[in-house]
């Protein structure tokens, strides 16, 4: 019988844990009968009661399927799917939420899609139950990453299927500051879209911070394309090439007896433009400058205190 691994991250989702077993449960006690499962959640440094709420379920149920795995403190989500996907031991991986924002159903259809030849499935967010602040940043983000990326989908995935042969390759890369889509898709195997829209959480509130938005945003940007060095390089040739005009224009102006401005206002418009273009190209030569130290330090990803 095949085996299905799930892996659910899981950071401040007290009240919503035990419901997201059942659904699961269910589906494959009903639907997915001839398959083998297990559920692997990873805590990654909860500060409210899900980690008791976990082991209550493991108690409860009594399941081998159920593995619990708790990091000791908050080291992001990204960390805790890598952990949960070196865990695997099943020849299919999902990875999903914790929130019931990823519809469980939905593993129905990618496992029919696995079948029928393809390695990766992914669930693509065709639309979010959230506000429009919140659409229009996602919406400019995954435009920006499919310049990187043309396979990217318009509104981005965390929730997907992949098989052994993508799992065992996926965990071949030892990278910090990692970015799941853009790992998924590097990989060059055939994937599958399956459309689908966000849920609106319905227990708890996400913990999914500005902060850790603009981590993400910098992290997807940085590690899926070469764009940020190259809008510095393309930039840089265009200032170049207008302050040459420029200057040979004011020399030509000089020495016609025609000055082609008085007083200090353009003088400082001009150095305030040029220093804040030259601090924002600082700041992005400074994001890969502390990325290749991360990596020289070469700490590990995450530190697990509790395996059960």
């Amino acid at each position: 019988m095949t085996k299905v691994s799930i892996v659910i991250p899981v950071y401040r989702n007290e009240g919503s844990l035990k419901k997201t077993y059942n659904l699961i449960s269910s589906i494959f006690q009903e639907e997915l009968s001839e398959y083998l499962y297990e559920i692997i959640f990873v805590n990654d440094g909860s500060d409210d009661q899900s980690l008791q709420e976990l082991k209550n379920l493991k108690q409860s149920c009594a399941r081998e399927e159920i593995k619990v795995i708790s990091f000791t403190r908050n080291f992001g989500q990204i960390a805790a799917i890598n952990c949960g996907m070196k865990k695997t031991t099943g020849e299919l991986a999902i990875c999903m939420s914790a929130d019931l924002q990823d519809p469980p159903e939905l593993i129905v259809k990618m496992i029919e899609s696995w079948k029928k030849g393809n390695r990766i499935v992914v669930c693509s967010r065709t639309d979010r139950a959230d506000d429009l602040l919140s659409k229009l940043a996602s919406a400019f983000f995954y435009r920006l990453m499919q310049l990187g990326n043309s396979r990217m989908p318009n509104g981005g995935f965390d929730y997907l299927l992949i098989d052994r042969k993508v799992i065992n390759e996926y965990n071949k890369i030892n990278e910090r500051n990692r970015f799941l889509q853009g790992d998924i898709l590097w990989l060059g195997f055939s994937v599958q879209f399956i459309p689908y829209k966000r849920l609106k959480r319905e227990i708890g509130k996400s913990q999914w911070s500005l902060s850790k938005k603009l981590k993400y945003f910098i992290d997807g940007l940085i590690n899926t394309s070469y764009l940020p060095i190259r809008f510095m390089s393309f930039l840089g040739v265009i200032v170049f090439s207008s302050g040459l005009i420029y200057s040979f224009l004011i020399i030509y102006l000089r020495f016609s007896n025609n000055t082609p401005f008085e007083g200090w206002a353009p003088l400082m418009i001009a150095i305030l433009l040029l220093c804040g273009l030259i601090m924002l190209m600082l700041g992005i030569i400074g994001e890969y400058l502390w990325r290749v130290y991360d990596e020289t330090r070469n700490r590990p990803e995450y530190i697990i205190e509790e395996e059960i």
